[in-house]
């Protein structure tokens, strides 16, 4: 397998981390519904390994993966660190006995989530640490100033370096960079869910990445017959052509899919290599077009 262009790299504003716009999320490490342990942790300790050997040195989690178990697994594939990995985590849920969802956006739970993430991945600072504020598929346009003065102060105690945002609004955001320097931000985005159209090409402007997640769909995987077709066209997997259909979104988007195999880890690192055509990414284009006038 052949690494990752080093070419499409993105540098995080205000800092000299720059990362492979190629990375990993490893939140499918987990159980079933991203709770408990893997199947198999054989098999995910391997695919984080390939992962980084093949050029991957942005990995996104968080210790509420799990819980604690995805965070774990890293640190036993991983630790020690290569010097250019960038871990990102977030903050802002917790899991509950039953895999419940619930917010935790406490000044205690967001205490208690940093030293939970530098226990489990074995760490004494944080890259980077994105306030989670929306439940994973909307966001809740509510103040983040509380919550995201907490991290501030962390920062300043030495324990995160950067911050960002996670299932925000554009209010939101601008409300956050009137706080702090926010280094990326990580929202629903696909080829069919495009709300953030004009919210990447803002953040571009600026320099700030943007890590599309559920980039395939999430736990419905897109599907569509113009997608089957440029697929088969091109003679890779619809899966491959959504993501290279990002890459070539916006140089600001940064990649984050996820995979518990690794076949299929190849197969979207791979994605690195393909080039899509103009007329391709019209006819693709159309696709979230049409979901947007339903």
């Amino acid at each position: 397998m052949t690494k990752i262009q080093e070419s499409m790299t993105f540098q995080f504003p205000g800092t000299s981390v720059a990362v492979n716009r190629m990375g990993y999320g490893a939140m499918q490490l987990a159980g079933l519904h991203v709770f408990g342990p893997p199947k198999d942790r054989e098999q995910a300790v391997a695919v984080l390994r390939e992962a980084v050997a093949a050029g991957v040195n942005h990995i996104d989690t968080s210790d509420f993966y799990g819980p604690h178990v995805v965070n774990q697994i890293i640190r036993e594939a991983l630790h020690p660190y290569p010097e250019d990995l960038v871990i990102v985590t977030k903050l802002g849920a917790k899991r509950g006995a039953d895999a419940s969802w619930n917010p935790a956006l406490s000044r205690q739970d967001l205490i208690d989530g940093v030293h939970d993430n530098l226990r489990n991945l074995g760490l004494e600072v944080l890259d980077v640490v994105n306030l989670r504020v929306g439940p994973p598929l909307g966001v809740v346009d509510t103040s983040i100033e509380e919550p995201l003065t907490v991290l501030v102060e962390l920062k300043e105690q030495g324990l995160i370096r950067h911050l960002g945002l996670s299932n925000v609004s554009q209010k939101q955001i601008a409300e956050g960079r009137a706080i702090t320097d926010v280094v990326c931000v990580q929202n629903l985005y696909n080829l069919a869910q495009r709300q953030d159209d004009a919210l990447i090409d803002e953040l571009a402007k600026d320099g700030i990445p943007y890590a599309p997640y559920f980039p395939l769909g999430g736990f419905t995987p897109l599907q569509s017959s113009v997608l089957d077709e440029v697929a088969a066209e091109v003679g890779v997997t619809p899966m491959q052509v959504a993501l290279a259909w990002l890459l070539q979104r916006s140089p600001n988007v940064l990649l984050i899919p996820g995979t518990s195999s690794l076949l299929h880890l190849r197969e979207n690192l791979a994605v690195a290599e393909l080039v899509l055509a103009a007329e391709v990414v019209a006819r693709l284009d159309a696709i979230g077009a049409v979901v947007q006038e339903r």
